[in-house]
C-alpha cells in the first residue's frame, strides 16, 4: 500500500512530524514501513507561467521561441519541446530559480536569441519517471486546470510530497486504505479523523429505482449490491491534486469518472465500477453465478471463458463484468458517455479470489475484496463518488439508491479487564490509560470499573477475541514502554553443543577451500532415487520411501543420496554459464527396509559434495587447473584431518561412478563413503563435462571423533628432507608404498608426501616411477646424516622386499 504523506494530511493534522519519523512510528505501532519515496525534488523559483505566443526560432528548425507571462513579467523563453504551443499553462523556471542537482538557471543565449528562464518538463523538476502522466513523459508538463499565473508550482505538483510503502499484512486489510491508515496514524498521534464528505447538493426529482432495479442471484457469495444513477456526466481530465495522489499510489490518471472510482477505492478501500448506462442496455443489474462456458469479453479486450464457480454481473441477459475483478468492454465508460450507473457492493472473497486466480486479473479491487472490506464503507463509498462525480464531473445524482442488502453490519465486542492486561503484559497500566487508548482507537465501549465491554467497529474485522484487543492496547500503548525481564532459570549462558560446534566446524572448512553451500530438496524422482548410493547404504538394501501425495513427479521419494539434488544443481548453473562450479551440502538422507512404512525410517546425517569444471584459473598468471580426482581426494583428506582421524582410500568399482577413478573411504576398517569422478555416461545425460563427487557418513565420523586435548612442543632442531624415487609395478597402490614408508621410518619420518608420478619412456612395459618427498626430524636432537641414511636405506629395503620396487637411478 503505497500512501502520500499529503494525502494522508486531509484526514489527519499530522502537525509538521516527518515522512521518517512518521514512518518510524508507524512501524513500531505494528505495521512496517519498508520505504520512502519523495514524490519530486526541492526547486526554487519555479510558478505557473502563460505561453502568450510561440513562434519558430530564427536560426533553429526544432527550437521555439515563446512570449511567457509569469504573473510579475513576461519572459522571452527558447524551449525545444515538441508540445509548447500558445495559450498553454507552464511551469516556468525563472532566472535564479534552482532546479533539482543544484542546476540554476540563468539568462542565456540559443542560437543568437536570448532566453530568460526554462519552460520544465516533470523529470527537469525531479518527478521521477513513474510519477509522470503518461502523456507529459516526452515533452513539457502542461497544466489542464485553471491555475493562477505566477503560483508556485510545488504544492500544483505535489513535488513536497512523500510516499510511504506500507507491509501490509493479510489480517489488516482496515490499512489498505487512505481513511484506515488515518485511524491508524490518528491513533498513534493522539489526533482526530477528518472525514470525507459524502452528502450531495442534488435537487433531482428523478429517482434512481426508476432508473435501473437490482436482483441477487447468488445472494450467497454478493450480500449487498447498490446501483447509482449519474446523469449528464462531462468525461474530461480529473483535478490536479486527484491525479497528483492517484499517481502517488502507483495509479495513472484516465479520465475524471474513472480517476474517481480509483480515488474512492484507495480513500475507502472499497471498490466501485463505473457502467455506461446506455451501453448497459437494460433497466436491471442481475448478479448471478456464470453459465458454464459463458464468455465475456473484459476491459482488457480478451475473451475470458467462464464456469459456475465465477459471480457475474448481468443485465439481465448477458455478464457485463465479472465481479470484483474487472468490468465488460461492451459497458465501458469512454469520452461519449453521458450517464453513469455506479457500482457499489460487497462480493465474497473466496470466489473473487478463484476467478482472479484462473483468469490471472489480479488489481487493487480484487485485493481488498479477497482480504475483505469494511461493510460499513460500501453504500458511504458510493454516495462519496457521487458527490465527486457531481463537483468534478457536473454530473447530475439521482435521489436515492436501488439495492440489495443482506449485509450483517454488527460490531463485534470484546470483554478485556485491566488486571488481565497487566497480568499479560507485564505493564502497570491504568484504568484511565486504556479508556485513553480506546478512545484514540476510536473503539466505543461502556467501562464498569476496570471492565470494559469494547465494540470493535466493522473496519476492524481482524480483532474478535481478547487476545486482539491485547496487542492493539499494547501497540498503542507503545512497545518501547513495555517492561522486560530475564528470565528465571539457571542464569547459565547457552552455548552451541559439541555435536553442533563439529557441524559448523566441517561447514566452515569446505567454505574455506572453496565450495559454497547447496540446499536441494530432501525429495527426489523415481529416476534419481537408486542413484549414486553409498556402498554402506546400499549393501543395506534400503527400499525407497514414496510419499502417499507427492508435490509432483519429480519430489516423489525420500533421497537415499544427496548427490543427484547435488548434480541437478551442477546441471542448472551449467546451463546459464557458470562453467566452474563446486557446491557441497549437510543433510540426512532415510534409510528403510519396510515395503510398508510401519515406523520412521532411519535417518543419516551426510555431507556431499560436488565439483566440476577449472579448479584453479588464474588468468594473470596463466594457470589453468581443472578439477581432477587427487583435488576431491585433498578435500576429503583435510576433513578428516580437522576431525582428528586417519582414513584409508581403496580403489573400487561402484555404480554410477567411473571405474577406474574412484575409491571407497575406510575409516577403522568399515565404509563412510566413497569419492570419485562421476561415469561418463551419466555426466553425458546431465549435460556435465569431468565431474567429481564424494559422499562421507557424518554421522560415523562425528562418532568416532574423539576430543581429546594435544600439544606438542614446537621443534627446537632443523629437519632434513630426501626425495626417493621408486620404479613399481602398474599395480602396485602408491599409498600402500606410502604407509610403509611411514611405519619403517617411523620415529624420525615426520612426513611423506608423493610428488611426481611418470609413466612411459624409458620405463619397462608394466612399470611406473613415483617420487615421495621425506621430512625427518628428531624433536629431541640434531640428527645427523648416518642416522638420516640409515633410516633411508632400510625404507628402501622395505620397499624392495614387500613390492619389488627399487630406486630409480
Amino acid at each position: 500500500m503505497y500512501v502520500s504523506y499529503n494525502w494522508l494530511n486531509q484526514y489527519v493534522d499530522l502537525g509538521g512530524i516527518s515522512p521518517e519519523k512518521l514512518a518510524e512510528k508507524i512501524t513500531k505501532s505494528g505495521i512496517e514501513i519498508e520505504g520512502i519515496e519523495y514524490f519530486g525534488e526541492k526547486v526554487t523559483d519555479v510558478v505557473v507561467g502563460h505561453v502568450l505566443s510561440c513562434e519558430q526560432h530564427p536560426n533553429a528548425d526544432k527550437l521555439s521561441l515563446c512570449q511567457v507571462d509569469v504573473g510579475t513579467e513576461t519572459l522571452q523563453i527558447v524551449c525545444g519541446a515538441p508540445n509548447v504551443a500558445e495559450g498553454q499553462k507552464v511551469a516556468v523556471a525563472k532566472p535564479g530559480a534552482v532546479l533539482p542537482g543544484g542546476f540554476k538557471i540563468k539568462k542565456v543565449k540559443l542560437r543568437g536569441v536570448e532566453s530568460n528562464g526554462m519552460i520544465c518538463s516533470l523529470q527537469e523538476l525531479g518527478v521521477k519517471e513513474k510519477f509522470v502522466p503518461q502523456e507529459f513523459v516526452d515533452g513539457i508538463y502542461i497544466f489542464q486546470d485553471d491555475v493562477e499565473i505566477g503560483q508556485d508550482v510545488t504544492p500544483l505538483l505535489n513535488l513536497n510530497d512523500a510516499v510511504l510503502e506500507l507491509d501490509v499484512l493479510a489480517n489488516r486489510a482496515d490499512a489498505l486504505s487512505m481513511l484506515g491508515v488515518a485511524y491508524e496514524v490518528a491513533a498513534i498521534l493522539d489526533k482526530p479523523v477528518d472525514l470525507p464528505t459524502e452528502t450531495t447538493n442534488s435537487n433531482e426529482s428523478e429517482d434512481a429505482k426508476d432508473y435501473i432495479s437490482v436482483e441477487v442471484e447468488a445472494n450467497d457469495l454478493n450480500k449487498y449490491y447498490s446501483a447509482f444513477i449519474i446523469k449528464d456526466v462531462v468525461i474530461k481530465p480529473s483535478p490536479l491534486w486527484m491525479q497528483n495522489y492517484l499517481l502517488a499510489a502507483g495509479i495513472r490518471p484516465i479520465n475524471n469518472v474513472v480517476d474517481i472510482t480509483n480515488y474512492v477505492l484507495l480513500e475507502y478501500g472499497q471498490p466501485l465500477h463505473a457502467f455506461d448506462y446506455d451501453k448497459f442496455a437494460s433497466d436491471k443489474v442481475l448478479v448471478r453465478r456464470a453459465n458454464d462456458g459463458e464468455g465475456i469479453v473484459t476491459l482488457d479486450g480478451q475473451t475470458r471463458k467462464l464456469s459456475n464457480d465465477d459471480l457475474v454481473i448481468t443485465n439481465g441477459l448477458v455478464p457485463t463484468a465479472l465481479a470484483g475483478v474487472m468490468g465488460g468492454l461492451d459497458s465501458e465508460v469512454t469520452d461519449e458517455t453521458s450517464t453513469i450507473l455506479l457500482e457499489a457492493a460487497y462480493f465474497d472473497g473466496t470466489t473473487v479470489r478463484r476467478t482472479v486466480k484462473k483468469t490471472g486479473l489480479r488489481s487493487e479491487s480484487s485485493t481488498r475484496f479477497e482480504k475483505g472490506v469494511d461493510p460499513e464503507r460500501v453504500k458511504r463509498a458510493g454516495l462519496r463518488a457521487c458527490y465527486l462525480l457531481e463537483k468534478y464531473a457536473e454530473g447530475k445524482v439521482l435521489q436515492g439508491v436501488s439495492e440489495y442488502d443482506d449485509l450483517d453490519y454488527s460490531e463485534k465486542t470484546v470483554v478485556i479487564e485491566t488486571n488481565h492486561v497487566n497480568n499479560r503484559l507485564g505493564s502497570s497500566i491504568s484504568d484511565d490509560e486504556i479508556a485513553a487508548i480506546l478512545s484514540r482507537l476510536q473503539f466505543s465501549f461502556e467501562q464498569d470499573g476496570s471492565e470494559f465491554t469494547i465494540h470493535v467497529p466493522t473496519r476492524r474485522q481482524d480483532i474478535s477475541i481478547f487476545e486482539d484487543m491485547l496487542e492493539e492496547i499494547a501497540r498503542i500503548y507503545g512497545y518501547d514502554h513495555l517492561p522486560f525481564t530475564l528470565p528465571e532459570g539457571t542464569g547459565q549462558v547457552g552455548a552451541l553443543t559439541e555435536y553442533q560446534q563439529l557441524k559448523r566446524k566441517i561447514r566452515a572448512y569446505l567454505q574455506g577451500v572453496g565450495l559454497m553451500e547447496n540446499r536441494t530438496y530432501s525429495l527426489i524422482s523415481e529416476h534419481d532415487v537408486n542413484k549414486l548410493i553409498s556402498p554402506e547404504i546400499r549393501e543395506q538394501n534400503p527400499v525407497p520411501i514414496a510419499l502417499a501425495k507427492p508435490m509432483s513427479e519429480d519430489h516423489k521419494y525420500l533421497r537415499l543420496s544427496i548427490l543427484p539434488g547435488l548434480v541437478r544443481s551442477l546441471t542448472y548453473n551449467l546451463a546459464r554459464n557458470h562453467a566452474d562450479v563446486a557446491y557441497y551440502e549437510t543433510g540426512a538422507v532415510y534409510i528403510s527396509k519396510e515395503e510398508k512404512i510401519t515406523k520412521q525410517p532411519q535417518e543419516n546425517l551426510r555431507v556431499a559434495g560436488a565439483v566440476t569444471g577449472n579448479w584453479v584459473d588464474h588468468k594473470w598468471q596463466g594457470e589453468v587447473k581443472p578439477v581432477d580426482f587427487y583435488v576431491v581426494k585433498g578435500i576429503v583428506e583435510g576433513l578428516f584431518e580437522q576431525l582428528k582421524l586417519t582414513v584409508k582410500f581403496e580403489q573400487a568399482k561402484l555404480e554410477d561412478m567411473h571405474p577406474g577413478r574412484t575409491a571407497v573411504i575406510k575409516l577403522e576398517d568399515q565404509v563412510v563413503g566413497f569419492l570419485g569422478q562421476l561415469h561418463p555416461i551419466l555426466a553425458k545425460e546431465a549435460d556435465l563435462k569431468e565431474t567429481y563427487v564424494f559422499d562421507i557418513n557424518l554421522d560415523s565420523a562425528l562418532e568416532a571423533y574423539e576430543n581429546e586435548p594435544s600439544y606438542v612442543e614446537i621443534p627446537k632442531y632443523p629437519a632434513i628432507s630426501r626425495d626417493i624415487a621408486f620404479i613399481l609395478d602398474k599395480s602396485t597402490s602408491a599409498g600402500d608404498v606410502k604407509n610403509l614408508i611411514e611405519s619403517v621410518g617411523a620415529p624420525l619420518v615426520q612426513s611423506v608426501e608423493i610428488f611426481d608420478l611418470y609413466e612411459g619412456e624409458h620405463l619397462e612395459t608394466g612399470k611406473k616411477s613415483i617420487a615421495y618427498h621425506l621430512v625427518y626430524q628428531d624433536p629431541e636432537k640434531t640428527l645427523k646424516d648416518e642416522e638420516v641414511e640409515a633410516s633411508y636405506q632400510e625404507i628402501v629395503k622395505a620397499v624392495e622386499s614387500q613390492f619389488n620396487g627399487y630406486v630409480r637411478s
